[in-house]
């Protein structure tokens, strides 16, 4: 199949599909949030994709080629498929004109590489219902707003602004900028959940599936929280974890009066 033909019928419903267009939408730093690459294929071709997209901090995933097959639009995937944003992204100070727009504190939810677009989708899904004004993810090393995330989110990406960020701690810094507390979560955090205050402007943390909070992220957040447990097993599934803390917010809100402004550093932390 010649390329130029390759590349028209490679681009739909939000997938690029076959290796000449995946290496040209490469090549022209097109933003692609995950690529699935057929599993035990040592084709030199798909080496160098993987490769590159890798370098780029593109999450890219093998499977099996059944599953590409299933995938696939064009029924020519060549064992490589490249999925796409399906929507817009906003900045943060969009997502603090919204909260200002609704007369209330801000409250954001923050995700540090979670590269699972079903994660992700739950976790956009718990933000809109506890009433986050938005959710920020970075550009690189993070699944995107794809099909599966909306998907996941039952349609809350669709309501809730999410900002893709090229820098997180840079966009931690402009919401602490804008008075905006930040809390982190992690196993280790210094104050159990239900002993922390967090009402007030709120921009809360969830890190990643596997390592948690990357160290800079950690160093810029405020406060570092930690869910109590009783079990045996010691951690919970990101996207659980964040709506736990999500509603303990929301809880705190509602409990003090989410219309008056309150400052989250008086609380005892």
């Amino acid at each position: 199949m010649e390329l130029k033909t390759e590349l028209k019928t490679g681009i739909e419903n939000e997938q690029i599909e076959g290796r000449n267009a995946v290496t040209e939408a490469l090549r022209a730093n097109r933003p692609l949030d995950k690529l699935y690459v057929a599993a035990g294929d040592t084709d030199r071709t798909l080496g160098f994709i993987t490769t590159v997209a890798r370098n780029k901090g593109i999450p890219v995933t093998e499977c099996d080629r059944r599953k590409l097959d299933a995938m696939s639009v064009t029924h020519a995937h060549q064992g490589v498929i490249a999925v796409c944003a399906v929507q817009e992204t906003v900045t943060v100070q969009d997502i603090l004109e919204c909260a200002r727009a609704r007369g209330e504190d801000p409250f954001v939810v923050v995700c540090d590489e979670i590269t699972d677009s079903h994660n992700l989708g739950a976790i956009i899904r718990s933000a809109e219902c506890a009433g986050a004004h938005g959710v920020v993810i970075p550009k690189r090393r993070s699944a995107g707003l794809t099909a599966v995330v909306n998907k996941a989110s039952a349609g809350a990406a669709e309501h809730l602004p999410v900002a893709r960020v090229s820098n997180l701690r840079a966009a931690l810094d402009e919401l602490k900028k804008a008075g905006v507390w930040i809390y982190g979560t992690a196993a280790d955090g210094a104050k159990n959940l239900w002993q922390t205050d967090m009402t007030g402007p709120v921009a809360l943390v969830i890190g990643s599936e596997g390592g948690g909070m990357g160290r800079l992220v950690r160093e810029s957040c405020d406060f570092i929280v930690s869910l109590p447990m009783k079990g045996k097993i010691s951690s919970l599934n990101a996207s659980v974890a964040g709506a736990i803390v999500m509603y303990e917010i929301l809880h705190q809100r509602e409990a003090s009066g989410a219309e008056s402004p309150v400052d989250a550093g008086t609380g005892d932390l």
